[in-house]
C-alpha cells in the first residue's frame, strides 16, 4: 500500500473531482461531495490554508471515496 502526504484541502477536492465526485453542498467549514453513481458522499473539512492530517486524509480517500491510495496519488 501506498503512502498519503499531508494536502490542503483545495488539493484534495481537485483529486476528487478528477475522480468523478462533484460538490453537494457547503456547510460551515466542510464541503461535502457525491460520487458520479450517487452512492458515496465524501466530506471534506477546509480550515484556511492548513494540510489535512493523515488519519483525516485517510478516512477521506478511503473510507469514505472507496478509492486506494495508489488510485489517490496518481489523480
Amino acid at each position: 500500500m501506498g503512502k498519503l502526504n499531508r494536502l490542503p484541502a483545495r488539493k484534495v477536492i481537485q483529486k476528487l473531482k478528477k475522480a468523478g465526485f462533484f460538490e453537494i453542498h457547503k456547510r460551515g467549514s466542510h464541503q461535502y461531495f457525491k460520487s458520479a453513481d450517487s452512492t458515496k458522499t465524501v466530506t471534506v473539512p477546509i480550515h484556511g490554508s492548513k494540510d489535512i492530517p493523515i488519519g483525516t486524509l485517510y478516512n477521506i480517500v478511503v473510507r469514505q471515496a472507496g478509492l486506494s491510495v495508489e488510485e489517490f496519488n496518481n489523480l
